[in-house]
């Protein structure tokens, strides 16, 4: 049997169940996530340690980028007794306004040691370019 020594945890237990936090199965949770520009490409990454490929969903409409994941317990409820269950379970989700100057036709997802991180590279015509001016009466044409 496990022990706990640190007294406020119960406290937090309590609150994280009358706020529905504690791993319910209805109510979606925030998934910790990190956002960042590398180059031409928009970096975001989300803590989803313990979910399996199968239980992530991506979905983009529009501008809005959802991404929703499930973490199951690993043990089966009627072969077990839990003697302690800290780690959240249930559905986490996060939505995610992109920029018009993004790219939604070439995002790439990875999956690797409990991240999930998507590459959304910068649209072709948001990029900057290069105007030629040209003299009056012989009008230039903006190269891309």
């Amino acid at each position: 049997m496990l022990m706990r020594t640190d007294p406020f945890r119960e406290m937090d237990r309590i609150v994280q169940q009358l706020s529905g936090t504690s791993g319910t199965w209805s109510k979606p949770s925030v998934m910790p996530m990190d956002a960042y520009r590398e180059g031409d490409v928009y970096v975001i990454a989300f803590d989803l340690p313990g979910v399996s490929t199968e239980a992530i969903d991506i979905d983009v409409e529009r501008n809005m980028l959802t991404v929703k994941a499930e973490r199951r317990p690993a043990a089966k409820a009627d072969r077990v007794q839990m003697e302690l269950s800290e780690r959240p379970l249930g559905v986490f989700s996060r939505q995610i306004v992109l920029a018009d100057t993004l790219d939604t036709e070439h995002i790439q997802a990875d999956y690797d040691a409990g991240v999930l991180t998507l590459r959304i590279p910068i649209a072709e015509r948001a990029k900057p370019r290069k105007i030629s001016i040209g003299r009056t009466g012989d009008p230039k044409q903006i190269s891309g």
